[in-house]
């Protein structure tokens, strides 16, 4: 921070410790601001460094010399009075870092379904909720040139049938619409050109079986 800064604010970390040195530990583990004497009776060296009192209750601590606190930890055993059955449940929770993996089972979400008396929320939908045909809501099954997919529709044919297929679709169209068969009635020779123009379309294509 700059001597002249006009707010007076020093945010660095070093200022943040000398205005608050609670805690400050050396590298040894000595609490460097301790101003405790040694709980163990009869020594007068400073308590610089702390130990727990009990394994269950892990942040209220003794607080002793460095020579008392190495002689309190020599004693020291989380496990005293722990039977074998609690030691192993313990190691299990800490393979996994005590966050054990839920079993299988319904989620609260499928429990507040079935209160409902449904299994499968797609249920709610219909029969047909689940079901995927594979095709566009038009019908088609497969991308066609757009001449082609015209062609298609003016033939009332599907677009994966084959050629011979198409064809007899053509021919069903031509004795509706020609006018030799309709006792020379032209009326329809437009509707006529087209379907022969998507017949032309489809047997040169490469997009059906022949």
């Amino acid at each position: 921070m700059r001597k002249d800064d006009p707010f007076g604010f020093d945010m660095s970390v070093s200022s943040s410790k000398k205005k608050n040195p609670r805690g400050r530990r050396g590298m040894s583990g000595a609490s460097e601001t301790s101003t405790r004497v040694c709980e163990k009776p009869g020594c007068e060296e400073a308590g610089k460094y702390r130990a727990p009192k009990n394994p269950d209750v892990l942040d209220d601590y003794y607080w002793f010399c460095k020579d008392h606190v190495r002689e309190y930890n020599l004693g020291w055993n989380f496990f005293e009075n722990t039977t074998e059955a609690e030691l192993n449940a313990q190691a299990s929770k800490d393979r996994v870092w005590e966050r054990e993996t839920k079993p299988f089972g319904k989620s609260d979400e499928q429990r507040a379904w079935a209160r409902l008396g449904v299994d499968d929320p797609h249920q709610v939908l219909g029969a047909n909720a689940t079901q995927n045909p594979g095709k566009s809501t038009t019908g088609s099954t497969r991308r066609l040139p757009a001449t082609e997919r015209r062609a298609i529709e003016i033939l009332e044919a599907k677009d994966h049938w084959t050629k011979p297929e198409i064809r007899k679709a053509y021919k069903k169209l031509i004795k509706v619409l020609h006018p030799d068969m309709n006792g020379g009635d032209r009326s329809q020779e437009e509707q006529l050109s087209e379907v022969v123009w998507a017949w032309d379309q489809i047997k040169s294509s490469r997009s059906f079986k022949d």
